[in-house]
């Protein structure tokens, strides 16, 4: 099955649950939950950095709970309930950069008691490191050409998918993603040049 038809699968499914969940059903609340919570944490994931508190496990967890605690106000105008949801996200994830500039403290990991199969820590220092770079990468862009970006290459979303969430046209976000990730681009050659 095409990445595609699973997103469509998955929109399909979610406007069958949304109106029993905004009625009340627990279950129908739990299943939204359940296809929700993998494209919120990766959303998480590609704007909060590891090694941080909040993690992006947190803010998942608090947009999700977010979204539990609204659904029941929640009102369908014809957008994605995906646009609700990100936009909620959006605000949580904001709220964490503020509270992660206001912490000064120096958050270490705590130490596994089974080691066994965990990456070894210079493994851990490349992810983090990676992971550090791309985040610094992407902040060199204005908020929506971040947003855009990272719901369309990190999430998977259809420029139209994109459209509805960020309030724009598919044609407008196709070019934001075009102009961004030539800025990407640009930004990383010149580090690379400057690193010879």
């Amino acid at each position: 099955m095409s990445e595609g038809a699973y997103v469509s699968d998955k929109e399909q499914e979610l406007a069958d649950l949304v109106p029993h969940a905004v009625d009340g059903s627990r279950r129908a609340l739990q299943e939204v939950l359940r296809i929700i919570h993998p494209q919120v944490l990766r959303y998480c994931r590609a704007r909060i950095g590891g090694g941080r508190q909040p993690t992006a496990e947190d803010v998942a967890q608090e947009i999700c709970l977010a979204v539990a605690t609204s659904i029941g106000s929640y009102e369908d105008k014809g957008r994605p309930f995906m646009a609700y949801v990100y936009g909620i996200a959006f605000n949580k994830v904001t709220d964490a950069h503020r509270a992660m500039g206001r912490d000064k403290s120096t958050p270490t990991e705590e130490i596994p008691e089974d080691s066994a199969n965990e990456a070894t820590p210079e493994e851990w220092a490349l992810e983090a490191d990676g992971s550090n770079r791309m985040r610094a990468l992407l902040d060199t862009l204005s908020d929506k050409a971040k947003n855009i970006v990272i719901l369309r290459v990190f999430n998977g979303l259809s420029a139209e998918e994109t459209a509805e969430i960020v309030g724009s046209t598919p044609g407008a976000v196709r070019v934001a993603q075009h102009r961004a990730l030539a800025q990407l681009r640009k930004t990383l050659q010149a580090a690379q040049e400057t690193a010879r």
